[in-house]
């Protein structure tokens, strides 16, 4: 939407379910309900991916290391999680969302924002619609959804946060300013701990202490970003729901259950993930024109979660690609020009510069008879995936990578 169009002619609902990861299994297994269930974090380094209301009571949270959870909470259930049975059940949930607007933009697993602008006179007001779309959900899959309505998108994720447990918030328009105004500053988009602190040390703790600064102001604390959010300060999101949104970066990653130094045991990670970011490549239809390599190093530099040093290597291939081995090859030469000193904590391969697989043209180093082959190959491997699951065919010499804990997401293009 451009600034230019009426600042509060939409209605947009966001949708998130509640405790989910955790609300499934308690759901589906009796004896966990009314006890605190933390999904994720089984292992010596795994990380909470969700936790039911029960153990939040005790401060846990999701992200949170799983050893601070369990000193947090003892008594707690710890389950390791079924991301194909997540999957299934988000699929559910998306379909109900469906139902209320064609205009759907998933966020992840379990929440999305709807955009309800112009439907009134078809389903209702939008409060009302919430509470259909939240007794849909309740009734047909046993699992409960909190929604945030809004004309904007910044203040409807934020109202379905501040409705949770169960709850349903609208914020009419007239009410957007008033509602941000007392706001503790890191409740804006894109503020992270680091630019929270900056903001802190300049004297702006709520939101309306920074819908009020003057922009000349906010240029030493923030830049030329500072312009930006203090307009999302004062309740001005132009974005619009993007049900068709596309990629610009595929990534995969784990973190080893313990510090790795060996370096085959390295490269068996690289195209273990390359195959998997270049499967999902396929299923996009798209090609990829960068290679990026994360890495965590596993000697702590600094106290909590940001303690650990993150290292990047990226690198421009000539021609365009969703072949996992030429992804991996690049990798490996990624990884190798790093000349580590010490042993890597998390491993991970990315790509970006994402373009339509319809624009391919043929490597003049390489023979079309074996890029035909190649392309014979991956499609196999893609059926055989698609039909049995991920992993049913490798490459010779590839075995699974063992992650410390559960992964937060379902990447775009991956069947779970």
């Amino acid at each position: 939407m451009s600034e230019g169009r009426g600042r509060f002619e939409r209605v947009i609902a966001h949708a998130d379910m509640d405790a989910f990861y955790a609300s499934v299994e308690q759901r589906d297994r009796p004896e966990l309900r009314g006890r605190p269930v933390v999904v994720g974090g089984a292992s010596r380094r795994g990380v909470v991916a969700s936790a039911s209301y029960e153990a939040r009571r005790f401060g846990v949270r999701s992200a949170m290391p799983a050893a601070l959870a369990r000193q947090r909470c003892p008594e707690a259930v710890f389950i390791a999680g079924d991301m194909k049975r997540y999957a299934r059940e988000s699929r559910r949930i998306f379909e109900i969302f469906g139902r209320f607007t064609p205009r759907v933009e998933g966020l992840s697993l379990d929440e999305a924002f709807l955009d309800l602008t112009g439907t009134e006179r078809l389903l209702g007001p939008a409060a009302e619609v919430g509470r259909r779309l939240r007794a849909a959900v309740r009734e047909e899959t046993g699992l409960v959804v909190s929604v945030g309505i809004a004309p904007v998108k910044l203040v409807a994720k934020i109202a379905s946060d501040l409705a949770k447990p169960d709850g349903l918030l609208e914020v009419r328009p007239r009410e957007v300013e008033a509602f941000l105004a007392p706001l503790p500053v890191g409740r804006l988009w894109g503020v992270g701990p680091v630019t929270e602190a900056r903001l802190l040390a300049a004297g702006y703790r709520t939101v309306g202490d920074l819908a009020r600064a003057d922009t000349p102001a906010l240029r030493p604390v923030l830049g030329d970003w500072g312009a930006a959010l203090a307009r999302l300060a004062r309740g001005r999101d132009f974005r619009d729901v993007e049900p068709f949104r596309e990629a610009v970066s595929l990534s995969e990653e784990s973190t080893f259950e313990y510090d790795v130094t060996d370096r085959r045991a390295l490269e068996t990670t690289l195209l273990v993930h390359a195959e998997s970011v270049a499967r999902r490549l396929r299923k996009e239809g798209l090609l990829a024109r960068t290679v990026v390599v994360k890495l965590k190093l596993g000697r702590r530099r600094a106290p909590g979660p940001r303690g650990f040093p993150l290292l990047t290597r990226r690198e421009t291939l000539a021609q365009a690609t969703d072949d996992g081995e030429a992804i991996a090859r690049a990798a490996r030469g990624l990884l190798a020009r790093t000349k580590l000193q010490e042993a890597v904590r998390l491993l991970g391969v990315g790509v970006t510069h994402l373009a339509s697989a319809r624009e391919r043209q043929l490597d003049l180093f390489d023979s079309a008879q074996g890029q035909a082959r190649r392309v014979r190959l991956n499609q196999a491997m893609d059926a055989l995936a698609a039909r049995f699951g991920p992993g049913t065919v490798t490459r010779a010499g590839v075995a699974g990578v063992a992650r410390a804990g559960l992964t937060h997401q379902i990447k775009r293009g991956e069947t779970p």
